[in-house]
């Protein structure tokens, strides 16, 4: 859903933060594992011959030599070197972990320039968003960032913050970000007004999953429609959204002066 890609852009730096921070009481909750634990992952490691030695891999570093001062201009407005290293780090470090486990090499060219064309996209829906008026008050940037502790299951939102100014983002440039992702919700929202799927269209996506699930070996039966009723309204929702925003990206691309450094 398109939706979820552009909250995750800061859900992403959210969690490279938090991992940060949080990596040294992770090491002391490991130290002090009870046995049974770690019988249990005695048992995972014998079950799984082919990842031995895995751990001991070297992980890949971001490159970030050469990158611009300004990474674009998108109708005058910078995407600075600054804000674009902390997404492609946070971005780079998931991305790296997978290849670990697939044992392909994360193509960095290919990263940066996708990186970069996402944040492009995202300032000319920010500008747009800007322009019908939509904005965000404290209240709801407020909110926005209980739910982030809640979610990472942190105490409190000044948590949150601290973690963050550990990593050189104060807490102005935090309430910028949320304030930007709450505006882009009411842009969403507003130009992708999503309609309720007929029958006709549940039934074919259900049929469509039945027909992968029979291609999936081992796999469990799926779930009655009735059950799954609520999931497939979701999903045809979010495609319908996701179409409305994509054409509304290319329309501001045909209109915008845009200029990509990389």
């Amino acid at each position: 859903m398109l939706k979820k890609w552009l909250l995750g852009m800061l859900i992403i730096v959210v969690a490279g933060v938090l991992v940060a921070c949080n990596g040294d009481d992770e090491t002391e909750e490991t130290e002090e594992a009870d046995p049974d634990q770690e019988e249990v992952e005695e048992a995972i490691d014998e079950e799984m011959p082919d990842m031995e030695g895995q751990e001991d891999m070297e992980m890949p570093e971001p490159d970030l030599d050469d990158l611009p001062e300004v990474i674009a201009e998108v109708n005058g407005q910078e995407i600075s070197k600054d804000e674009f290293e902390m997404t492609y780090v946070s971005q780079f470090q998931q991305i790296a972990m997978q290849s670990q486990m697939t044992g392909e090499e994360v193509d960095q060219d290919d990263l940066k320039q996708e990186l970069a064309d996402n944040m492009i996209d995202q300032e000319l829906l920010v500008q747009e968003a800007e322009s019908r008026g939509f904005e965000a008050d404290q209240d709801e940037i407020d909110a926005m960032l209980q739910e982030i502790a809640d979610q990472n299951e942190i105490g409190s939102t000044d948590e949150v913050l601290a973690a963050f100014e550990e990593q050189g983002t104060d807490q102005d440039e935090v309430y910028d970000q949320l304030g930007m992702q709450l505006k882009l919700e009411q842009l969403i929202e507003d130009e992708a007004p999503v309609s309720e799927p007929s029958e006709d269209e549940l039934e074919e996506l259900y049929a469509e999953l039945e027909a992968q699930y029979e291609d999936m070996e081992g796999a469990e039966e799926l779930p009655p429609f009735d059950e799954l009723r609520p999931e497939l309204v979701q999903e045809l929702q979010s495609q319908e959204e996701s179409e409305a925003m994509l054409a509304l990206i290319e329309s501001l691309r045909e209109d915008a002066d845009v200029v990509n450094h990389l």
